[in-house]
């Protein structure tokens, strides 16, 4: 056991690993086929060692330690939180009171009519000791919200014990509405809910949503700094109001989102921690554990479908994990359906047996930090946090998020990102299983849609004037229409696979075809091949079809598709798959349709539901 086998083998240096994957290469670039560009605005490389940390700060401290990068804990036990999406008292206590004895520690609810008789049936029969209480309501109502609280907990001898938040949030209506900020309002509001709760130390008050920039279609490195300048300004804004640092510190509460981009998201939250540690141990607090940062994760509403909803689950799982591993303080798992419905029972209770199965099969709530020295890891939060530190001090010079909120341009960015990403779902650089690729072509979709994305309750803000809103428009959404039109037409479209030739790639053409159609929801009709194009397009006729797909190799082409094209007459609209050396000669002829990988699917799809649902 004292034999130390690695001693028999020499060591490998990066250079002779670079040799090695160089020549296996071929001669193909090695950037340009290895290293990924990421959207966070650095490369990813193909493999890291320990000379890639060697000089890292981050590898110093161990958990619990400032700047916290590895946690503000020396546990990993985490919260599991349900948002009780019933806004009638009873009701929700009745939800709350079942979940809690299902495992659940921390509860969401929607307030709508703040006092303390409201929170007296809310809240019956709840130990408020033994479990974490967060509330949301219509934010021109936190300060009644909060003075109910209080008088509810002084009530019931429980202020020293209570753990939890109210979420005020004073750029809601800036971020749904386009609603310019009252910065001024905002912080006396602060002053007000930090007297009211100043006899209940454990009751976070000022929210940090970055979630609701995740969930508009941020990328990672933009949300953490967009969510670290949002915190610097209610440091700044309440301590220049004559509040100390370690008050102020104290009752920030980060609510994050979590997308599917597992390595990113966990180093994100490292990151997160070691940034915000250092900007508040530059306000000179009292003690730095007042640089510990209290993070809430949610995982993403952006990528979440409704056709093919169960793949939700393996999404929102993956993101999960994430966050787990990254040390967060609570976790809220969104349910599989909550893009087309109210999350039903089924639905709510897997979600919180994701988290119980990571906790009681899986044990990561028994390891702290597990991605600490990984060179990887390692290396992509001091990646993530110098991009985010690059946007935070261009906020902060711009003149802070709550300004720059005001005016409608962290929207503007925050659009250009959903933007982008829309697009790159609908040329499938971004893939969404079930949606963009690999559809479940016969699903229907349109019966159970029974409620928008938003389920907020908060009507804050809807007399406001247009202007600058987070567009929340999910990455499926585009898809989703397409099909949903489909599903809606008169006559589902039929896609007949014309088969012929070389038999390799047929196979292959025809998959990829397949594939591409499936995502507006057209019937297919696949062939296992055909001796003659006549053979073929006889066969399409008489199953009705409406498109015909010429599926065949590129040497091929030149002669079955012109072929093909002239015996089908017009009598279907004709696509050849893929992109040919002898594209220009086949358009010379009258054939305008190619699919292959470098087409954007959405449009494309779209032309098509414009030329067959409109027959």
């Amino acid at each position: 056991m004292a034999e130390k086998l690695f001693d028999r083998f020499p060591g490998v240096t990066y250079d002779e690993w670079r040799a090695k994957v160089e020549a296996d290469l071929k001669g193909a670039d090695f950037n340009k086929k290895l290293v990924w560009r990421t959207n966070e605005g650095f490369n990813v490389e193909p493999m890291y060692r320990a000379e890639d940390i060697a000089d890292l700060k981050t590898t110093n401290s161990l958990p619990g330690e400032f700047p916290f990068v590895r946690g503000t804990r020396t546990d990993n036990d985490w919260l599991t939180r349900q948002e009780i999406t019933e806004t009638e008292p009873a009701k929700a206590n009745a939800v709350a009171l079942d979940v809690l004895n299902k495992g659940v520690n921390s509860l969401g609810f929607k307030v709508t009519e703040p006092s303390v008789e409201t929170l007296e049936v809310l809240l019956k029969d709840i130990t408020v000791s033994a479990v974490e209480l967060n509330f949301s309501c219509c934010q021109r109502k936190v300060v009644d919200l909060v003075k109910a609280l209080v008088e509810y907990l002084n009530k019931h001898n429980a202020a020293a014990d209570f753990c939890g938040s109210v979420d005020f949030n004073p750029l809601k209506p800036a971020f749904r509405h386009g609603k310019a900020v009252d910065i001024n309002a905002a912080v006396a509001t602060s002053l007000d809910l930090l007297k009211i709760a100043k006899d209940v130390p454990g009751l976070k008050l000022f929210a940090v949503d970055s979630d609701r920039l995740s969930d508009s279609g941020a990328y990672i490195y933009q949300e953490l700094g967009y969510a670290i300048a949002w915190g610097a300004d209610w440091l700044t804004l309440l301590t220049e109001a004559g509040v100390d640092t370690d008050t102020v510190a104290a009752r920030i509460k980060f609510n994050m989102g979590v997308s599917s981009n597992y390595f990113m998201e966990l180093a994100k939250f490292r990151a997160a921690r070691m940034l915000w540690a250092q900007i508040v141990e530059q306000y000179k607090p009292a003690s730095l554990e007042s640089a510990k940062m209290h993070v809430h994760a949610t995982t993403s509403r952006f990528n979440q479908t409704i056709f093919d909803a169960h793949v939700n689950l393996l999404r929102s799982q993956t993101e999960t994990m994430s966050a787990a591993l990254a040390g967060v303080d609570s976790i809220t798992t969104t349910p599989f359906d909550t893009p087309y419905q109210t999350p039903d029972a089924f639905s709510e209770r897997i979600a919180r047996n994701q988290q119980f199965l990571l906790k009681e099969e899986s044990h990561l709530d028994k390891v702290v930090d597990p991605a600490g020295g990984s060179y990887y890891v390692e290396t992509l939060t001091v990646s993530i946090a110098n991009e985010a530190w690059k946007l935070f001090l261009e906020t902060v010079n711009a003149g802070g998020f709550f300004a720059l909120a005001s005016s409608g341009a962290i929207q503007d960015a925050v659009n250009a990102s959903c933007e982008k990403r829309h697009v790159d779902v609908a040329r499938r650089k971004e893939v969404l299983l079930g949606t963009n690729q690999y559809p479940n072509i016969n699903e229907k979709a349109a019966d159970k849609i029974v409620a928008d994305a938003c389920t907020c309750s908060c009507h804050c803000g809807e007399d406001a004037t247009q202007g600058k809103k987070l567009c929340g428009k999910r990455a499926a959404s585009d898809f989703e229409e397409l099909r949903l039109a489909t599903e809606a037409a008169a006559k589902r479209p039929k896609v007949f696979m014309l088969t012929i030739g070389n038999l390799a790639m047929r196979l292959a053409r025809a998959q990829f075809s397949t594939n591409f159609f499936g995502c507006a929801g057209y019937e297919i009709i696949d062939n296992l091949g055909f001796e003659t194009v006549e053979q073929g397009v006889d066969a399409a006729l008489a199953k009705g079809a409406d498109v015909v797909v010429l599926c065949s190799s590129d040497d091929e082409y030149a002669e079955l598709a012109p072929a093909a094209f002239k015996y089908l007459n017009g009598r279907a609209e004709f696509v050849v798959a893929g992109a040919p050396a002898c594209s220009d000669d086949l358009k010379a002829v009258g054939i305008k349709d190619f699919v292959h990988v470098r087409c954007n699917v959405l449009d494309t799809l779209r032309d098509f539901n414009n030329r067959l649902l409109n027959k």
